[in-house]
């Protein structure tokens, strides 16, 4: 029997463009009053951040009134042809999204003090928010989300006509609006709070790090470091994305960002056009959960656990590092099944110069990791940060921001953070209509009859969900949802609640690069001028780990680092790193200098799949002895062939 085999051929599809939701350029006075609410909402919001001086209906109020205002200027009626003209319907938009947000605001001490209780104008104002929150959705989001949140509605107004298990009662009109517009069960729920007080202050500390040049010294410095190694353009790209994605925390901005520079980088390469594009998008959509600034849904993780985020953070390290280094061992034998070397010398950044001229650049990065660290609210963390960023800019010319770059730098951070406050905004739609009706509590019990109280079955079904329900939605929506759905159920199979909810997060993470509708991939696709289906499968494959990282978290709660002693934390977490490589072997079919034959990529995943289901600490020990086996026997095997003595796994 044949232990390795030739390598196959491939041909490439041809190239096709994906459509995406394009921003409206701003001009005249329009362009001046978007600016100024931006200005307005933002110095509002950051003193608040540090000082506190508003309740949490009233803070979320104030965001969603310039947000929603902004969000009718910027996204027009059909997505699909772009123009930049605002015509007088979107701006009477505006300004009724702001004038609801604002009689909100003025009448929230009465309606508190009547219990939550809501008259009929209250009524209108909300019947009207409500509808104007799903159109924004629309233009910005897509219909998916409007669509599930139109269901929901139904199912709160009908839900007493329906029998069996998802029989609920018919909620009033009045019932409903009281609960989607004067609580904060609904449209100014926990996802809207999470994007007023955490989401839109990281995006805006990503842009003041972008304005002052703080990106450009990732890129140099990922470049500079590993550019010229075996794949280095692809493994560069990994790195810069990383660095870019954590802040950024959102798949496809990072795509269509670092993507600009990094595919073209990794075609001159030798790579081809779909790995390319899809490499950039796995490196992206990582970054939504590497620590220590990981996307909106991150920071509800930690409300709905009722921990620090500094421990979210902390039990993301592992994974996501995880995540990674399968990343960067597939690009390697990529690199070595096609001969690809690194770029010359003289076309890589300098890393020293690049630290020379922006190093001091990573003072205000390294103080808002301590200040999470050290137990600091996310709020006040990102406040102080964004302070010490311009002071620390101002240090060096290259760096400095005058007044129209720090206005830049607020405006560019609210448009960016727009998309994520309009899917939270629809998000909580759909969480109100689950709170008033009970739905969370019956359909927890539903997975839990249909997975048989089998925890496998269960995670499962809980990952196709989360899977299916990201492919139409923002992370930060399908994470909402789900953590109400089926966090209950997990957690009464006895998954611990923070590795229950971290579940949930990294699959509606990694639904960015899931065929059929791989939005990441996609993006990565239009700019590589790739086949986007080619480009989604390359980026499923080589995001694979992601698939597998979060059963780990499952069945080896000790990699989270958290509550855990040390000991056992390193064994779990070296079972682990043995589990990614063997599943790399399995997946690339190559080890040292040739592709390996069937039989033994089966071997391999068969050792993986031994520690990722967790049959035991024994079976963890067979498996690792095995491949450790096999993996020595076939590098002598290969040894002996070469006739040389030359080691034939070379560095990377």
């Amino acid at each position: 029997m044949k232990l390795f085999r030739r390598k196959a051929e491939t041909t490439d599809g041809e190239p096709e463009k994906q459509a995406v939701v394009t921003k409206r350029n701003l001009t005249g006075v329009l362009e001046k009053v978007a600016t100024a609410a931006c200005v307005i909402g933002v110095v509002f919001q950051l003193y608040n951040a540090g000082f506190g001086v508003m309740t949490e209906i009233q803070l979320r109020a104030f965001h969603w009134m310039y947000i929603g205002f902004l969000g009718f200027l910027l996204y027009g009626f059909n997505p699909s042809r772009h123009t930049d003209k605002v015509p007088v319907y979107d701006i009477i938009c505006a300004l009724l999204t702001a004038g609801c947000c604002i009689y909100l605001f003025l009448s929230w001490d009465r309606i508190a003090r009547n219990f939550g209780f809501i008259n009929t104008v209250d009524t209108v104002v909300g019947v009207v928010l409500v509808l104007l929150v799903l159109e924004l959705t629309r233009r910005a989001i897509g219909m998916p989300l409007v669509i599930i949140s139109l269901l929901f509605l139904l199912y709160a107004f009908l839900g007493g006509h329906i029998t069996g298990l998802f029989a609920s009662k018919d909620f009033t009109l009045n019932q409903v609006i009281r609960t989607l517009f004067a609580s904060t069960d609904g449209i100014f729920g926990m996802p809207i709070g999470v994007s007023a007080s955490y989401v839109v202050l990281f995006i805006l500390f990503g842009s003041f790090l972008q304005e002052s040049g703080g990106g450009e010294l990732f890129t140099d410095v990922a470049f500079g470091l590993v550019g010229r190694y075996r794949g280095g353009p692809a493994k560069a790209s990994v790195v810069s994305s990383c660095l870019f994605g954590m802040i950024s925390g959102a798949a496809v901005a990072n795509v269509v960002t670092t993507g600009t520079f990094t595919i073209p980088l990794m075609k001159k390469g030798g790579y081809k056009d779909h790995f390319a594009g899809a490499v950039e998008a796995v490196a992206s959509c990582g970054g939504q959960f590497m620590p220590p600034i990981m996307g909106a849904a991150a920071f509800m993780i930690a409300t709905n656990c009722d921990v620090p985020y500094g421990v979210v953070a902390i039990s993301a390290i592992v994974p996501a590092l995880l995540y990674y280094f399968y990343l960067f061992l597939c690009l390697d034998m990529e690199a070595k099944k096609t001969g690809l070397k690194g770029l010359p010398a003289e076309e890589l950044p300098s890393v020293k110069g690049a630290l020379k001229a922006r190093g001091h650049m990573l003072i205000p990065l390294v103080v808002l990791i301590a200040l999470l660290v050290s137990g600091y609210s996310p709020g006040k963390s990102v406040f102080w940060s964004i302070l010490l960023l311009i002071a620390t800019a101002a240090l060096r010319k290259n760096t400095r921001m005058g007044w129209k770059s720090i206005v830049r730098a607020i405006r560019n951070g609210v448009y960016g953070a727009s998309a994520v406050a309009i899917a939270c905004a629809c998000a909580g739609i759909i969480s109100g209509v689950i709170s008033l009706t009970g739905l969370g509590l019956r359909f927890s019990s539903i997975l839990i009859q249909l997975s048989g109280g089998h925890l496998l079955v269960m995670l499962a079904l809980t990952m196709l969900a989360a899977i299916i329900m990201g492919m139409g939605l923002p992370t930060s929506a399908a994470y909402v949802i789900l953590s109400v759905l089926t966090s209950p159920a997990l957690i009464s199979l006895g998954v611990a609640p923070l590795a229950a909810h971290f579940f949930i997060f990294f699959f509606a993470c990694i639904s960015t690069i899931t065929p059929p509708v791989a939005l990441s991939a996609y993006a990565g696709a239009g700019i590589a001028g790739a086949d986007p289906m080619k480009t989604g499968w390359t980026a499923f494959m080589l995001g694979l780990a992601g698939y597998i990282v979060p059963y780990l978290v499952v069945y080896k709660p000790s990699i989270m680092l958290v509550g855990t002693p040390v000991l056992p934390s390193l064994i779990d977490v070296t079972f682990s790193v043995v589990a990614v490589v063997s599943m790399t072997f399995a997946v690339a079919g190559f080890l040292g200098r040739k592709h390996l034959a069937l039989p033994l990529r089966l071997a391999f995943a068969v050792f993986s799949a031994m520690i990722f289901l967790d049959t035991g600490n024994l079976a963890d020990l067979i498996a690792t002895a095995l491949f450790l086996g096999l993996w020595l026997a076939l590098n002598l095997y290969q040894r002996k062939k070469s006739g040389d003595g030359s080691p034939p796994l070379a560095a990377a």
